[in-house]
């Protein structure tokens, strides 16, 4: 094995000078920038002021993704969390619960804005080891009708999990009985489209008995920023006032509407092209002695490796070093493959860690 090099890895481009466009950065598909046809489309596009709902870009947005999705109208969000946020707090009311996956976003990683803001009590489910719970769970969590007790008032899922896609079947009986005991839906479908484009299905095949969906739509499809907010059109206006409590009302965002228009033309086939890439990735990391990762869990674009011995630090200035960024999640390390990572990017990972581990 190579000596390592010793520090601390901020996150930045590598010591070595390296430009900006030659970094290969696997932290996240957030990071994508925009294609040369993306930000044509957001210099040409018509605008508006979307708090008066003038912005015809962004209302063709709105309308194409409740379309795509089977639901009745949709809301643009400046972000995902605030998305999600607003869908909790349009379906429930303070002292009302959420019963949610604890390996969810919407509970890990949104600073549990629905309890601190709404006052929605979150009811964690465990789940397995692809990120799915069971409708036994979802039986036992259900409170009784007891004033010592939260109203139940919503499930929320999750889909993929960390790339991982969920049965559709248990998808569908979970909300079929989270519906025969009065509950709610909610699906945070950040990456669904990864979903659909990997099981060749429809997105609204994916949610079709689902009451709201929030879409990513920075996640995979290119845009600088951006979700929307899926469901019937009452359940709309009320985000719609959720959202304006929540700061998220824009002027003149048909720049990023025009963005999202031309990411639904162009951006969701080629998904299939991440994933496949990710698979090359994951097998080639899987030959090298010294990492762990589970093939069987790479069905999108996302996969988590474990370097033996866990080193972190030096793992990432080494690669860091050599222009590539990896996401760090300890055990694990992250590595999310994008619409600006190509093959030749995918080849030069693969051969750096053989360095790495030689």
């Amino acid at each position: 094995m190579t000596t390592k090099p010793s520090g601390s890895y901020t996150g930045m481009a590598g010591r070595q000078g390296i430009a900006e466009k030659d970094l290969i950065d696997f932290r996240s598909d957030t990071v994508t920038q925009p294609t040369s046809g993306m930000r044509e489309a957001m210099a040409n596009a018509q605008v508006g002021d979307d708090v008066y709902g003038e912005d015809p870009s962004l209302n063709l947005l709105e309308e194409q993704v409740a379309t795509l999705l089977g639901k009745e109208a949709a809301l643009f969000f400046p972000t995902g969390t605030m998305s999600n946020l607003a869908g909790l707090l349009s379906h429930c009311q303070r002292g009302e619960e959420a019963i949610v996956g604890d390996q969810y976003h919407i509970y890990r990683d949104e600073a549990c804005g629905a309890s601190v803001l709404g006052g929605i009590a979150m009811q964690p489910l465990q789940t397995d080891a692809r990120g799915s719970v069971t409708v036994e769970q979802l039986a036992a969590a259900i409170k009784p009708d007891d004033p010592h007790c939260a109203v139940s008032r919503l499930l929320c899922l999750e889909n993929t999990v960390g790339g991982v896609l969920q049965d559709q079947d248990n998808i569908d009986a979970l909300t079929d009985y989270a519906h025969q005991q009065g509950l709610l839906v909610h699906m945070d479908g950040a990456r669904l489209l990864h979903a659909a484009v990997a099981q060749e299905l429809s997105p609204a095949r994916l949610v079709q008995n689902i009451d709201s969906v929030s879409l990513c739509l920075s996640k995979g499809m290119g845009l600088p920023l951006g979700s929307v907010l899926s469901g019937t059109k009452a359940f709309i206006q009320r985000a719609k006032r959720m959202r304006k409590l929540l700061g998220g009302g824009m002027r003149q965002a048909g720049i990023i509407g025009a963005a999202g228009l031309y990411a639904l033309e162009h951006h969701i086939e080629r998904l299939a092209d991440d994933h496949r890439r990710a698979r090359t990735l994951a097998e080639g990391l899987a030959e090298i002695e010294g990492l762990t990762l589970d093939l069987s869990a790479i069905e999108t674009n996302i996969m988590f490796i474990t370097p033996e011995p866990i080193d972190h630090a030096a793992l990432h200035l080494f690669l860091a070093d050599n222009g590539v960024l990896i996401g760090g999640q300890s055990p694990s390390c992250r590595m999310v493959v994008h619409m600006d990572i190509d093959d030749a990017a995918i080849a030069r990972t693969l051969d750096l860690f053989r360095q790495y581990y030689q």
